[in-house]
């Protein structure tokens, strides 16, 4: 079982991703249906961050707990601060104050269960961080902080930080981890795990929150080879490793009478160490066939052949 240090709650082996949540009224009442068809098969974890949707969805999130009074009984991930578009860092204890009161505001919340910084501030000393995230702690604002597209590095300096100034450490880590190969980052400043850092989190059990976990559709079956409409999908995933994945999770689904897509998440939900993937549909039959990975059983031999490993 799951769990989030400094989290006493209940953590689902699936959390829902909301980048295209809002509180608008057309787009919202889609929403209400996945959030609420989410928390009936069980989903606790749900994950938003202060620039998602121009704030559309803190504060969509926030009409819907409002709505549903379902608060105490979800955990609710966010992240803040952000490098900006000029390229100016906004990672700083000034701008991680700033951006959790809003983020509270909009979900009408009076604490985050874990916050996480959504990228990283080399120019900055880690202790900086880690001692402004434990002050959020002390003040009840947050219950537990982790950070996101963080260098391994970075992620044992600081939890060498921590220890040694017996302060709470970094409860999670959240890299991008897909069956598909990553040839260039989604976006600027991205990290996905490699083969050390999967060792890393196996030898130290630190929680992955996997992002992009199916690839951003990559294994859906809406995509073929020439024909890739999503830009982001095409610039990080179209190259001939990842259709020959996507074939070999074709013809495993097919032989397991179960979809592709479900194929592609109970890869990643099998790694061997914890890990809670994040998901992002859009539809409620999206949803549900990506919770249904949760019964689809990879072997040892399944996986490795999935991932090239052999044949």
């Amino acid at each position: 079982m799951l769990s989030i240090p400094g989290v006493e709650k209940e953590v689902s082996r699936l959390a829902l991703g909301t980048l295209t949540l809002t509180v608008e009224e057309a787009g919202y009442t889609q929403w209400r249906l996945l959030l609420g068809r989410f928390f009936e098969l069980g989903g606790r974890v749900i994950d938003t961050a202060y620039i998602y949707n121009r704030g559309q969805s803190e504060r969509g999130l926030g009409r819907w707990l409002a709505e549903h009074g379902l608060r105490d009984k979800l955990v609710i991930v966010d992240k803040g601060t952000h490098q900006a578009a000029d390229g100016r860092w906004l990672i700083d204890p000034e701008h991680i104050a700033a951006d959790l009161s809003v983020s509270l505001e909009r979900l009408g919340v009076s604490t985050i269960d874990l916050y996480l910084l959504h990228r990283d501030n080399v120019q900055l000393p880690v202790g900086t961080l880690v001692e402004c995230l434990n002050r959020h702690i002390d003040n009840g604002s947050i219950q537990a902080y982790g950070v996101s597209n963080w260098t391994m590095a970075r992620i044992e300096e600081a939890l060498e930080y921590a220890e040694r100034h017996s302060l709470r450490p970094i409860s999670a880590n959240s890299p991008n981890v897909t069956l598909a190969r990553t040839i260039t980052p989604l976006w600027e400043g991205c990290v996905t795990l490699d083969a050390v850092s999967q060792q890393w989190h196996r030898e130290h059990g630190l929680l992955v929150l996997a992002w992009s976990s199916q690839a951003r559709g990559f294994f859906s079956g809406r995509f073929t080879r020439g024909q890739v409409e999503d830009r982001l999908v095409r610039a990080s995933y179209d190259c001939d490793d990842n259709w020959e994945r996507l074939r070999r999770v074709q013809q495993l689904a097919a032989e397991k009478g179960t979809t592709p897509a479900r194929i592609a998440l109970a890869w990643v939900l099998g790694e061997p160490y914890p890990i809670l993937p994040l998901i992002g549909p859009l539809t409620v039959a999206e949803l549900e066939d990506s919770w249904l990975a949760l019964s689809v059983q990879l072997t040892p031999a399944e996986r490795h052949w999935l991932n090239l490993e052999g044949e």
